[in-house]
């Protein structure tokens, strides 16, 4: 019996897209697999998952493999930024209040997708975005249609619209006769526990609470939800297997974040060696952002590299001197948004500035962040993890700013970059 052409055709393409893809067969001069380095190893990948890793000549080469190999390279994991807003651009482009007031959320999605775009090809393949800033839950979209293949983009853990107490967070300064849109969702008390539910239900993989904001008398910033606030906030979160995050500045609102139970600090500037050590004590992780206080300071005129160090980088300095000094679990993330999306590296720089060993930064950038956010298959090149990998020229453990020098990116098997 003769088949219709249709039906061969049919069958054919069939049995083209039942055939496994091809494996990569991936080497470099050196292999950094989120815990220490290899000379002449080669890893395997098949599908988005890594089979094989260690010494060439155990791991070899299928015949049908697709190589990769860049002389004077680095291979590593794919890097995890720790705290972005890919809602958010450059203050010294627009400032943020324009920004949440004046653009819609379809306009800063659409600039979003951008953003994505580039911290996937800076080697970055997964972040934390903590909070749109008045865009809503346009990042539960944006990680949809990245999960989606609509558009390239790290994998995304969102936090949606965030929480902040009220009467503490801007915009301010208007009229109050008016109604103006403010850059997170204010609740306080036993409302907490509905509104946390709420963007749970939304989509949130995160809680953020704004522990401390600049609400003081003279618009220092004070801490804003007294401890029993914030338990309830965690205790609802973690009911639902979700985490609760902390911006907080001061030693009093890290404290409140601390006893409560949250899972990391954002930014910490005012912390000590004693609120460090009670954070290492409680398990509780760091994210100083190192990178948004350095562009801030530069927006508002400081002349880096000609002029001497304004007084809060020196303080930020102290600060993560005493950090490391305690031995608190340090995260990279760079509050990206406040700058460039795709200059990630930045922070990454700024930590061995400051004096963090360069193996440490490239530890909390990938084995480190994947651990603390619940990450169990990535940050490592290990066999049965997901291929999410990055390879640099150079060797950034001489040179970190080599992490800039982007040859190959895969996430999830899939390369975006060669």
């Amino acid at each position: 019996m003769k088949l219709p052409l249709l039906v061969l055709l049919s069958l054919t393409f069939s049995n083209v897209e039942a055939q496994d893809p091809a494996p990569y067969y991936i080497t470099a001069d050196h292999i950094f697999d989120g815990e220490v380095t290899h000379e002449g190893w080669a890893v395997l990948v098949k599908g988005n998952t890594i089979i094989s890793t260690g010494p060439k000549e155990k791991v070899p080469m299928p015949t049908n493999s697709i190589k990769i190999n860049y002389s004077n390279s680095t291979l590593m994991p794919g890097l995890i930024e720790g705290h972005s807003h890919l809602l958010l651009y450059p203050y010294n482009i627009t400032d943020w209040d324009t920004q949440v007031l004046k653009e819609t959320d379809s306009y800063r999605t659409a600039r979003a997708t951008v953003h994505a775009r580039n911290t996937l090809m800076a080697g970055f393949t997964t972040a934390r975005d903590l909070g749109t800033e008045g865009a809503g839950y346009s990042d539960v979209a944006l990680k949809r249609a990245i999960n989606e293949g609509v558009i390239p983009g790290p994998r995304l853990m969102v936090a949606g619209r965030a929480i902040v107490s009220t009467g503490s967070y801007g915009p301010k300064g208007y009229d109050n006769d008016m109604h103006v849109m403010l850059g997170a969702e204010p609740a306080d008390g036993n409302a907490l526990i509905r509104v946390v539910r709420d963007q749970i239900g939304k989509g949130a993989d995160i809680i953020k609470v704004y522990a401390d904001y600049r609400w003081g008398i003279n618009n220092e910033a004070m801490p804003t939800f007294s401890i029993e606030e914030l338990k309830l906030i965690v205790e609802t979160s973690k009911s639902s297997g979700r985490p609760v995050v902390a911006h907080s500045s001061t030693i009093e609102g890290m404290r409140r974040s601390i006893l409560a139970g949250i899972e990391t600090i954002e930014h910490g500037d005012d912390g000590t060696l004693e609120i460090f050590q009670l954070m290492k004590e409680k398990n509780v992780a760091l994210c100083p952002t190192l990178a948004a206080g350095d562009a801030i300071a530069q927006y508002r005129g400081w002349k880096k590299g000609v002029e001497s160090e304004p007084e809060k980088i020196k303080r930020k300095r102290e600060s993560f001197k005493a950090a490391l000094q305690s031995g608190v679990t340090i995260l990279a993330g760079g509050d990206v948004g406040v700058f460039a999306h795709g200059e990630n590296v930045r922070e990454l720089e700024l930590m061995a500035d400051y004096g963090m060993p360069v193996s440490e930064v490239l530890k909390s950038a990938t084995s480190v962040n994947a651990k603390v956010f619940h990450l169990n298959n990535i940050g490592l090149i290990k066999e049965g993890m997901l291929a999410d990998l990055l390879i640099v020229s150079g060797d950034p453990f001489k040179n970190i700013s080599d992490l800039r020098k982007t040859k190959f990116v895969m996430k999830d098997g899939v390369v975006y970059r060669n």
